[in-house]
């Protein structure tokens, strides 16, 4: 496999297996770090991104320039777009991770045989973590610190439109490893951006351990037609939000505005607001109100409420917007509700707002979803927000990890079994 340049810079890119082996040699370091050394590179990555601010701000400005000349969406923009306020919480972020306990050695399981056996399940690294992630560079931090403290080496793939952020950032972090006396390699980002990259790095079996997709639809199809290594599905979020008759209308309103405005392009954004008809009349005017910047696209039941709106197609209630566009309609009660989220539900972040216990408790037992909300925002279904720190994906799939995925979900579990002297019979 020949070197390759990635057209940033006049360094040429290692190749792609050869930095695969380099990441896995560190992660066999980096299992047996002490909570001490882990916590000491957060610790000095957080002061040097803080310290660097001036640098990963050109490195930024640099992608953002690019994004606009090739007519990228605000939306996408966004994402992308850094500031003074979003690297601090980059650098608090990695403090918040090195505040949590360490996963590693924990013992999750122990029992004594009746042949004084004594078996015991522990917590250890999955060993190398593959992300390929698209437009936001602060998943750089936030995906290398919870590696780092799970003792996971972070094998970075993001995307093209980051690549000055990332490259900056990337070697912020590696040079935090290596002050702290930590492998530089234990963070590692690709850079060959081809597709045909991408798809090799799908494809690193016996170099990669777990590969988790950051990004839409496209990304996790690409993963699922190519990968041959274990993956988890950050999958996309059309979150639903329904308003039940028994609601608060004052904390519905304060809700959905908070959902779907605070920050339209996560994954965790409200996309459709389901309302019980009994409270329409009054709740639809009152949210139209609150956001007027939101494009409604509404059923016809709900459009008679609502000065602006446009009818809403099949194709809306299907659609992640990620964007100032919200999908409305009018349901007959909670069956219903239930059933247009079945329909049309990701499987990400569902809510009911309600005062109705029985409807609550039927609503978080029917639903499923990898998060389930009564009466509070879907904003909420984030790593940080549940007391994991940063997050390193939200996934939508059953097997291994659902929902927000902090430190455990990036260990796995050895069976430790002592004995003295015992034979099977």
């Amino acid at each position: 496999m020949s070197s390759t340049e990635n057209g940033v810079g006049n360094s040429p890119v290692p190749a792609l297996l050869e930095q695969a082996k380099e990441v896995k040699e560190a992660a066999r370091f980096l299992a047996l770090a002490s909570t001490a050394q882990k916590n000491e590179a957060l610790e000095i990555s957080a002061g040097l991104l803080l310290a660097g601010t001036e640098g990963i701000l050109a490195a930024n400005q640099m992608d953002i320039q690019n994004a606009k000349a090739a007519g990228t969406s605000a939306t996408v923009i966004d994402r992308l777009m850094l500031s003074k306020s979003r690297i601090e919480s980059m650098a608090q972020g990695l403090r918040d991770v090195m505040a949590l306990g360490d996963p590693v050695g924990e013992i999750t399981q122990g029992w004594v045989r009746p042949n004084g056996l004594q078996i015991r399940k522990v917590r250890v690294p999955l060993g190398v973590i593959g992300i390929i992630y698209e437009n936001r560079p602060n998943v750089t931090s936030d995906a290398a610190a919870l590696c780092l403290k799970s003792g996971n080496a972070a094998f970075l793939r993001g995307s093209s439109a980051a690549i000055n952020s990332n490259l900056e950032i990337a070697d912020i972090l590696r040079q935090g490893l290596e002050k702290a006396g930590l492998p530089s390699g234990a963070v590692s980002l690709v850079r060959d951006l081809s597709r045909e990259s991408a798809v090799e790095f799908m494809k690193l079996r016996g170099y990669i351990d777990c590969l988790i997709p950051r990004g839409g639809p496209s990304l996790v199809s690409t993963i699922i037609e190519n990968a041959t290594v274990p993956y988890v599905v950050d999958g996309d979020g059309n979150c639903h939000i329904y308003v039940d008759e028994s609601a608060n209308l004052d904390q519905a309103v304060e809700i959905i505005f908070n959902a779907k405005v605070q920050r339209p392009s996560v994954c965790n954004a409200v996309e459709t607001v389901l309302i019980h008809q009994n409270v329409a009349a009054e709740l639809l005017p009152r949210i139209e109100r609150r956001m007027p910047n939101v494009e409604l696209r509404a059923d016809p039941l709900s459009r008679q409420f609502l000065k602006t709106s446009t009818l809403a197609t099949e194709s809306d209630y299907e659609t992640e917007f990620l964007d100032l566009i919200l999908a409305v309609k009018s349901v007959g009660g909670l069956e219903e509700a239930i059933e247009h989220i079945t329909k049309y539900g990701s499987g990400h972040s569902e809510a009911i707002l309600t005062n109705d216990y029985i409807a609550a408790k039927r609503f978080v037992a029917e639903v499923d979803a990898a998060a389930v909300l009564v009466n509070a925002s879907t904003r909420f279904v984030d790593g940080g927000e549940v007391g994991f720190g940063a997050e390193i994906g939200i996934s939508t799939q059953k097997l291994h990890a659902r929902g927000p995925m902090g430190l455990s979900e990036l260990t796995t579990e050895k069976f430790l079994i002592e004995g003295n002297g015992q034979v099977r019979k």
